[in-house]
């Protein structure tokens, strides 16, 4: 597997100091707004990343997404991920990847791009356990609530599985699935920094005082978290 260089370093380590709220976009979850305005609002409310997430359009459409989405990341200063699409994450110069498990392997998106951060879904104790062999940088616990946003899924992991995957590795962890705000307590005093978020900034009426609600909220739970160690 070839190293990390300094570039995956410098990503990491924003990742793991700045990123608290981790939107994710959904532009037919959107109340008709597209994803150009919710990123907007977004990196407006202090966002630190955003991933974009896009299963509908054709590859031309997604690759200008994209580029758009890093113009305003860059100057923003915040990360970008893409889902997925390890072809346009390189090509539009992303900082990293997030890769389902039926997506590429993490082993494979390691070996070809070194400096990308590379996410995967943890969707079983076992599956957080491994992801740092595999080469990610960060694992995804969920989905923890019932959530509209994927359909289908019948297994929710509750609050529980904080404690229970984060006991498994050592990375760095974001959660997500049915997240709401007053949620927000309980999952920060159960460990979890970093909540990724769907539905609840892309249907919110303004995206961008949403947004700041939730990096507040989470603020204040790690704050609360860490007077109590």
């Amino acid at each position: 597997m070839v190293p990390p260089g300094s570039l995956y370093q410098q990503r990491l380590t924003q990742f793991i100091e700045q990123v608290t709220l981790y939107p994710v976009s959904c532009e037919k979850l959107a109340c008709g707004r597209t994803d150009e305005e919710w990123l907007e609002a977004v990196l407006a409310g202090g966002a630190r990343i955003v991933q974009l997430r896009d299963k509908i359009s054709d590859d031309c459409t997604l690759f200008a997404k994209a580029q758009l989405f890093r113009r305003k990341t860059a100057a923003a200063g915040a990360l970008f991920i893409v889902n997925n699409r390890l072809d346009i994450a390189l090509l539009a110069g992303a900082d990293g990847i997030h890769l389902g498990n039926s997506d590429l392997p993490a082993p494979a998106v390691r070996q070809l791009a070194p400096d990308l951060l590379i996410g995967v879904s943890a969707n079983t104790g076992e599956q957080a356990a491994s992801a740092k062999a595999r080469g990610a940088s960060y694992y995804n616990i969920g989905p923890l609530f019932r959530t509209a946003t994927k359909s289908g899924l019948t297994a929710f992991l509750g609050d529980q599985a904080i404690a229970a995957y984060s006991a498994e590795s050592d990375l760095p962890f974001t959660v997500m699935g049915g997240i709401k705000l007053e949620h927000v307590p309980r999952l920060t005093a159960l460990g979890a920094s970093r909540i990724a978020v769907v539905t609840a900034l892309t249907r919110a009426e303004d995206i961008e005082q949403e947004t700041r609600r939730w990096i507040d909220a989470i603020s204040r739970g790690i704050e609360t978290r860490r007077t109590r160690i």
